[in-house]
């Protein structure tokens, strides 16, 4: 049994164009629009199987990101207008993955207490998180929480983007995770392109989400391929479910990105 998140929906910068999505063994794919707009699969395979093939081919179109003066210039005393509250309390609260704690508080309130915007305040965090955090694959495991990460200063793009969303909700900015894809170009600099990859959105009054990637210290530009959003990796998860049968199995991934 598992549930997908493959199929990208229209977001604000991006257009999803086409995207196929097949399952072997042939099984029925069951979709629905979750909490947060994301377009999910689920399917069952009942009957004995060796091998279990998930394959997703998507075609998008990305449009240049886009800041206004007043997204340069909001400051968190605009998020107390009530239509604003109300479409993002969900990202402000603690979730499994994003739990708060006094460190990672006083952290994000020493980075930003002098910087006046809300978009300054979090590319001081998304800064400073690139700087002082090491990229290792090796350090931790898909269910680490924020609070180890924290501690060991490493992990991986997963890791880094709880870890901002900590910072910045426990400050006041609303903040979710983005899961999709990265191209990489000819010039290979992006880290995180090998596997899915996951970056922080926070809300701006005047354009809505806008993404901060802290494993590259970089804006989610034309460069990303957005696939789902939620209030951490847990809503997001591109292949998540239950299997039973044996343990000597192993998972294989591939990602390629290529500009049409």
């Amino acid at each position: 049994m598992n549930t997908l998140h493959l199929h990208p929906p229209n977001f604000t910068f991006q257009r999803t164009i086409s995207c196929l999505i097949r399952v072997i063994p042939a099984t029925r794919l069951r979709s629905f629009i979750d909490l947060y707009e994301n377009v999910t699969h689920h399917f069952e395979i009942p009957n004995p199987h060796t091998r279990l093939e998930i394959e997703s081919v998507l075609k998008a179109q990305n449009m240049p990101l886009q800041l206004t003066v007043a997204d340069e210039t909001a400051v968190l005393d605009d998020y107390k207008d009530l239509g604003i509250h109300e479409g993002t309390w969900s990202f402000l609260q603690p979730t499994h993955y994003v739990s708060f704690h006094p460190e990672i508080w006083r952290q994000a309130i020493d980075l930003t207490c002098d910087t006046p915007t809300t978009l300054a305040k979090a590319q001081a965090i998304m800064s400073w998180i690139h700087e002082h955090f090491a990229y290792n694959s090796e350090s931790t495991k898909v269910s680490s929480k924020i609070a180890e990460v924290f501690e060991q200063l490493s992990g991986v793009c997963q890791d880094f983007t709880h870890v901002m969303l900590g910072m910045c909700r426990s400050i006041g900015i609303p903040a979710r995770y983005a899961s999709g894809y990265l191209y990489n170009g000819p010039r290979d600099t992006l880290v995180g392109a090998q596997a899915s990859h996951a970056w922080v959105e926070i809300f701006l009054p005047e354009s809505g989400w806008i993404g901060l990637d802290p494993t590259n210290n970089t804006f989610a530009d034309a460069r990303f391929i957005k696939v789902a959003v939620g209030r951490d990796y847990d809503d997001v998860a591109p292949v998540k479910g239950q299997y039973q049968g044996t343990s000597s199995c192993r998972m294989e991934v591939d990602v390629e990105v290529t500009m049409l």
